[in-house]
């Protein structure tokens, strides 16, 4: 990848991307840069080849939420323009990256970390890890997408529970109340999220950008509106070069080779 990056680091292993959160010195806090960068990471990724994005955190944490020092020196920061203009792009570019995305949790994911972590396809952590949504300990709403993800990921009164409490969730209780895809010992978490990634660098790449769009829509429409929904994204699956490589793999009885078109 062409562009420099300070806040965070961007490396290749074949087909995945692996963007680290590099402020460890402050817990990987986001602040503007690094918001910016993420947002940038995402968009390009896939463009230059990339068939799976893993987002991790370097250090002893994933990501401890805003950069409250940095907010603090620029005085009193309009927070609601900052999620405008910073944080949405950032998250839109998580959500609607073509290509699958995996959140690998290292330690803490605070506040907006959380939001961040979440926002990825599938979120795997280590099951020492803790997701603390601490936003009310300095007398603020959750925002970075928590208020819609966690009522739809582990129901209304955990999302309360942990929003009013504060109270941290340790990454294997993440893992039993469906907040995460998988917990694993922390030493097996870069071996597992890179493996996970592989494989789904493999996979169809094309069908996972059409049924994470499916799934996402499906949070929101109703059930006719979403049968409609996938008639249509079948039909272009279904013309895919893919599809027809699956097919005639599964007769031949071989692995298929998928190009993601």
């Amino acid at each position: 990848m062409s562009e420099r990056y300070e806040a965070i680091r961007y490396a290749r292993a074949g087909d995945v991307a692996i963007v680290s959160l590099d402020r460890a010195d402050t817990l990987n806090s986001l602040n503007g840069r690094m918001r910016r960068e993420l947002t940038r990471a995402f968009v390009q990724a896939p463009k230059e080849g990339a068939r799976a994005v893993v987002l991790t955190g370097e250090g002893r944490s994933f990501c401890s939420g805003q950069d409250l020092g940095e907010a603090q020196r620029q005085g009193m920061p309009d927070i609601g323009r900052t999620l405008r203009e910073e944080y949405v792009p950032m998250l839109r570019a998580i959500a609607e990256c073509p290509v699958p995305t995996i959140a690998a949790v290292n330690g803490v994911a605070a506040g907006a970390g959380a939001g961040l972590a979440l926002m990825a396809d599938l979120t795997i952590c280590g099951k020492s890890s803790q997701f603390v949504i601490a936003f009310a300990r300095i007398g603020l709403i959750p925002d970075a997408g928590l208020t819609y993800l966690l009522p739809r990921l582990v129901g209304l009164q955990r999302a309360m529970g942990l929003t009013l409490t504060t109270e941290p969730l340790t990454g294997e209780k993440a893992e039993d109340w469906g907040l995460v895809w998988k917990a694993f010992d922390d030493d097996r978490l870069n071996d597992e999220a890179m493996a996970l990634a592989q494989r789904l660098a493999a996979g169809p790449t094309l069908s996972y950008k059409l049924a994470k769009q499916a799934l996402r829509a499906g949070w929101e429409e109703s059930l006719a509106a979403q049968l409609t929904r996938e008639s249509e994204l079948q039909t272009e699956a279904g013309r895919s070069r893919d599809f027809a490589e699956g097919v005639m793999a599964f007769l031949e009885k071989r692995k298929p080779a998928y190009e993601g078109r």
